[in-house]
This record gives C-alpha cells, structure tokens and sequence, in this order.
C-alpha cells in the first residue's frame, strides 16, 4: 500500500510540474486536462483519480510556480551581500535566457493578464505568490540600505515584470535582449548597484 501512495504522489508531483510548465508557455485556457495528462504520461481518464477538477490543478500549479520563483529568489538573494544579491537578481530576471525560458520562467510575467479570470483558488495563490515575491524583494532593498522599502519594492517588481514581458512580446529576439539589457541597467543605476 506504501508503495503505491508513493507512486500516487509522483504521478501527482509530475502532473503539477508539467502543468506549470504548460500553463506558462500556453496560458490558462490554452492547454486542456487531456493535453496536461498526456504530457506527464497519463491517460485523461486518470485525471480525477489525483484531482477534483480543472480548478484544483490550476491551483497547484501556480503554487509550484511560486516554489520555483522562492527558489530562484534564494538563489539570487541569499548568501551574498545585499547589492551583490540584488544586482544577482537583475541579472537573472532581466537576462536574455529568462526571455526565452517561458515555460520554466517566473510566473507572474507568464500568467499576469490572465490572474482577474482565473479560479478563485488559484487567483488567491497568484496573488500570494505575487505578494511574496514583493515581500523578499522589499526585504533585500532595506538590507542594501534603500529607503521606502515597499514601496520601491513594487516599483522594482512592476519594472521587471513589465521589462521581461514586454521582451517576450517581442518576434526581432536582437531588439528584446537590447530592452532587458537597458531595463537591467536602469534599474541597477536606480539602485545604486552599478
């Protein structure tokens, strides 16, 4: 019995990874259950052996999401000074490999427009992940000795989000790299970082 929970909950741990990649390359209503279980090797009719509904899994996906944005944030931020950590961070986010990396990138540049018309469930998990993002990120610009933390911090975020989404947007992949790389060094001058 032991082994097949275990089994159950890889399945359920490679649903979610697969769905979060999806669900940022392809956005919310541009992947079906069927396709999602298809991608982690499943049939569709396997779907509610792990989950209730759709709803549920979109859910779960963006708290992984969210997961990975901590752990890259850990990353960048922790262990190093706070100017070295920050600048780390810039130049992670605002790279030309975030650009192109969508389906494993930051979920709120990928799902953004789409937060006001997800399920309840995972709008709340959005926008916890949102809030945590700006939380960490207000906490490293008070350690590196900026004033008005919060405040700064949702400048800095909306800055980066807005950079790299608009990148992606952008078909001339020569023209998006320039504009992060701009973005990047703005920031990084705003900031006292260069």
């Amino acid at each position: 019995m032991a082994n097949k929970s275990a089994h159950k909950a890889k399945m359920r741990d490679t649903i979610v990874r697969e769905a979060s990649f999806a669900l940022r390359s392809k956005g919310l209503n541009g992947v079906s259950v069927a396709e999602l279980m298809q991608r982690a090797g499943l049939t569709h009719g396997g779907f509610y052996a792990y989950y209730k509904n759709r709803d549920e899994l979109v859910a779960e996906a963006i708290a992984e999401m969210f997961s990975g944005t901590g752990r890259m944030l850990d990353a960048s931020l922790a262990g190093s000074p706070p100017k070295e950590g920050l600048a780390a961070l810039l130049d992670f986010y605002l790279s030309e490999a975030n650009v192109r990396n969508i389906e494993k990138g930051c979920a709120i540049p990928a799902l953004s427009s789409e937060a006001s018309r997800m399920p309840l469930a995972a709008r709340r998990t959005f926008e916890e992940g949102v809030q945590m993002f700006q939380t960490r990120l207000a906490a490293a610009l008070k350690d590196a000795g900026c004033a008005e933390e919060e405040s700064l911090a949702r400048s800095v975020l909306a800055e980066m989000v807005g950079a790299l989404t608009l990148a992606r947007t952008m078909q001339d992949q020569t023209a998006a790299v320039a504009f992060v790389d701009s973005a990047r060094a703005d920031l990084k001058k705003r900031l006292g970082l260069t």
